[in-house]
């Protein structure tokens, strides 16, 4: 596959994964916390919605590289990138869902509220065509023949 087909294919599937385990590399090291991902582009730039006063926040501001992983039953993205802490209250408004809400109850007025942008700079992922019928007859194939699970693997540099 071309860069370009595969960075299609990465961003669609993460269409279907709207949760993503977001670690941060500030200054207490690695730290892992899943967030809701609002939006992604094309060119693979993503948006959370975040608190202000969190540790992940902080710690995008400390240090902004960043990895993303997103699963799903039969596919699976990991992503790295730069991060930044943006203060943007038509973006924020334009991404506020009743999800955000649940963590932020003063809605995208709380000054605590507060948008996380991600420019994806490499991803890779790995996809298991056909769902989990696919899956069970790779695995199945695997254990019989001794030859590796089937799955669609690419990677990208955005």
């Amino acid at each position: 596959m071309t860069d370009n087909a595969d960075q299609k294919k990465l961003v669609d599937l993460m269409d279907d994964m709207p949760i993503a385990m977001l670690t941060t590399y500030g200054a207490e090291g690695p730290r892992s916390v899943p967030m809701a991902r609002q939006e992604v582009e094309p060119s693979a730039e993503m948006w959370f919605i975040s608190a202000r006063d969190t540790a992940h926040t902080r710690a995008v501001q400390q240090n902004p590289v960043v990895s993303l992983t997103f699963s799903a039953r039969d596919s699976w993205v990991a992503v790295t990138g730069t991060a930044a802490v943006v203060d943007d209250d038509a973006k924020l408004k334009e991404l506020w869902n009743t999800f955000a809400e649940a963590w932020l109850p003063g809605g995208p007025e709380d000054p605590n509220a507060v948008l996380i942008k991600v420019d994806v700079e490499r991803g890779e992922y790995w996809d298991t065509p056909g769902g989990k019928v696919a899956s069970l007859i790779s695995f199945a194939k695997t254990k019989l023949t001794g030859d590796t699970y089937d799955a669609e693997h690419g990677q990208v540099d955005v």
